[in-house]
Order: C-alpha cells, then structure tokens, then sequence
C-alpha cells in the first residue's frame, strides 16, 4: 500500500516539475544566448501571433515572472494529477489550449507572454470542481487552493497595463468550464449505503412473532383405574 502511495506522489509531482523545467530551460536559453522570444508570444487577432498559442505559455520576460508562475504551477499542477489524475492530461492540455486561443481572438494588441494563463486555469479548475463533486476531500482541496491563492482572483481585473489579464481571465474561465464538463468523471461523491430501516423493522418483529407464538398445549387427562372387591377377603 506504500509502495502505490508512494509511486502515485511521485507521478504528480513528475509532470509539473517537467512542465517547469521546460519553462526554466526556454528562458535560460535566451540569457545564454541574448535572445527574445518574446515574439513568439500570442499576438491577437494576426497570423504571426498564432504560434503564440503554442509557445506563448513556454516563455517569460524576467526570472522573477518565471518564479512567480513556476511555485504555484507546482502545486497546484501536483494537486490536479494527484486527485484528479483520470482526466488530469486532459484538463491541463484543454486549458493551455482554450488560454492561448481565447487570447488571440480577445485581447489587446501587444504580445502576451508566460504560462500565468495556466495557472489560473488550474486555479479555478480545482477551486470549482470540489463544490460541485460534493466530495468532502477534494472540498477541502477546494478551501485549501482559496486559502493559498485566493488573491490570485484580482490578477483578472486590468489594474496593470504590464499584465496580461486577458489570459488570467481566459485562463479562470476555461477552469470553471471544464471543471463542470468532467464533473462526471474522475473521483466521485462518496455515498454509504444503509439497509433499509423498513427491512430491519419487518425482519425483527418476524422474529418477535416466532419468539412470542404460543407453544401448542396437550392436555393429558388421568382416569384413576376402578378396582374389583376380591371376594375373599
């Protein structure tokens, strides 16, 4: 039981981590070589930004906006695959891929960058899907994403011109929206089933009625044997 315990952390922490190595090695390759990929970024509405709906999630402007997406990916990509892991592949590739479309089709004109879009997507996947599950766990997951990253929801207001909220709210989305399409599948409600308390009642005073049903009687009636006089006597 250890064992699979084990192997199933380890194969949610596999994915993420290399999502993020990744993510880590694209930008480590534009310092190393003073590149900017930046243009490989999702560039609405234009035939050059198209790409962007690939890459634009593989690449970041400084490594502080790397980290800052990189921590939160981590944990919550882990919790997807960890509870989640029936429809986790399909989860993340559908929101990498709703985040980047949705951009291209709405946004402002300027080149979106970084994989923040994902995140949110996650975010809001995991946030939702628990309350409609009913499941006591994954609720508790639920309050547990609301709890660490909860402020993240203001990131899909325009209050920076720097940052892409079109891809945070794209991203916030497209999680609702598939945690409602998969809510039938992957883990369940847990449901106890009780005998029916009818059942048992009808079953117990059967067994009264045996109980309390009145032995049969047989009476036995003694007639005292009527001696002959011996004459002789």
């Amino acid at each position: 039981m250890r064992k699979i315990e084990k192997n199933k952390i380890v194969n949610a922490f596999l994915y993420p981590v290399l999502f993020i190595l990744v993510i880590g090695l694209s930008h480590l390759i534009q310092l190393v070589f003073e590149l900017n990929f930046t243009h490989y970024g999702v560039y609405p509405r234009s035939i050059k930004g198209l790409i962007g709906i690939i890459t634009s999630p593989l690449i970041h402007g400084s490594f502080n906006h790397l980290f800052n997406n990189a921590i939160p990916i981590f944990i919550l990509g882990s919790a997807l695959f960890y509870f989640y892991k029936e429809i986790a592949f399909k989860v993340s590739a559908w929101v990498y891929l709703m985040v980047g479309i949705w951009t291209w089709v709405y946004a402002r004109e300027a080149y979106h960058i970084g994989a923040s879009g994902v995140l949110y997507g996650l975010f809001s996947f995991l946030l939702v899907s628990g309350f409609i599950r009913k499941n006591i766990q994954l609720i508790a997951l639920s309050f547990a994403v609301v709890f660490l990253y909860g402020s993240l929801i203001w990131g899909v207001f325009p209050t920076d011109v720097k940052i892409s909220f079109e891809a945070h709210l794209w991203g916030f989305l497209s999680g609702i929206i598939l945690a409602f399409y998969y809510r039938k599948k992957g883990p369940q409600k847990i449901e106890y089933h009780w005998e029916d308390e009818e059942e048992d009642k009808s079953a117990y005073w059967l067994e009264k009625e045996k109980e309390e049903e009145p032995l049969q009687k047989v009476n036995y009636i003694f007639k005292a044997s009527q001696k002959k006089e011996n004459p002789s006597e």
